[in-house]
């Protein structure tokens, strides 16, 4: 029999906590964890068996940053089904439509897992937001047609065009996915930054807003900053990636 490939499932690992140093731990610990079996660690915000990240973390901006952190980091991503247009959470299913066996089998004391599994919007309007041809499974919010596919295509401010563009840098950019090699920069309290060859990721995890080096071009940023002359100001929870030529 030939050999046993390592299943880089087993090497995925949630970026579940907040603040800076469970972040870095992570980053640190899993490529390293990994390295002796030779998988690639593969990084997760949410999926079908939690609570959706945008909902978790308690903010769309959190959540847009953690998609940029995740997307920096050596290694594969995961990214679930909706999270690329923020979608939360749903919190108020009815209890006559759950389906999840968890709700039956802890006799109706843990609602499970079905706010994560709400079908998601493709269009702004449609009985199910343009997912299927009759009402869905599982009924989705009455304001999803907002955060559809199509709502959010081609507006540069939405979660979409955003994980998009971050994609996009992410497939195209040298220093990006594969390796496991993550230097870290200093940075001021509850800021994570570090660099990956020319590639650098700045993550304002505080309260308010930081003022620090542009360290090259600017790539995308999760939120509104603001630059002047060699510096940027990063607003609380604001993601930023820059290059250096």
């Amino acid at each position: 029999m030939g050999a046993v490939q390592p299943r880089r499932a087993a090497a995925r690992h949630p970026l579940r906590q907040p603040g800076p140093r469970p972040r870095r731990r992570a980053a640190d610990a899993r490529p390293a964890a990994m390295a002796p079996v030779q998988a690639p660690t593969t990084w997760v915000l949410s999926n079908h068996d939690v609570r959706r990240h945008a909902t978790r973390y308690g903010s769309q901006a959190r959540a847009r940053a953690a998609a940029l952190l995740m997307l920096a980091l050596p290694g594969s991503a995961y990214v679930y089904q909706g999270e690329e247009l923020g979608l939360p959470e749903v919190l108020d299913l009815p209890e006559d439509v759950l389906q999840d066996p968890v709700w039956e089998r802890s006799g109706h004391t843990d609602r499970g897992r079905d706010g994560c599994r709400v079908p998601i919007p493709w269009t702004v309007d449609g009985p199910s937001f343009g997912f299927g041809d009759a009402a869905p499974w599982l009924p989705q919010p009455s304001d999803w047609g907002a955060r559809s596919v199509q709502a959010q295509q081609g507006d540069p401010d939405s979660v979409l065009e955003l994980y998009r563009a971050a994609l996009r840098i992410r497939r195209e950019h040298p220093d990006l996915g594969a390796g496991t090699r993550v230097d870290w920069l200093d940075a001021p309290e509850n800021v994570l930054r570090f660099r990956r060859g020319t590639f650098t990721c700045t993550v304002n995890l505080s309260a308010e807003p930081v003022t620090l080096p542009t360290d090259g071009d600017l790539l995308l940023t999760s939120g509104t900053c603001t630059t002047a002359g060699p510096t940027i100001k990063v607003p609380a929870d604001t993601a930023v990636w820059s290059h250096q030529p």
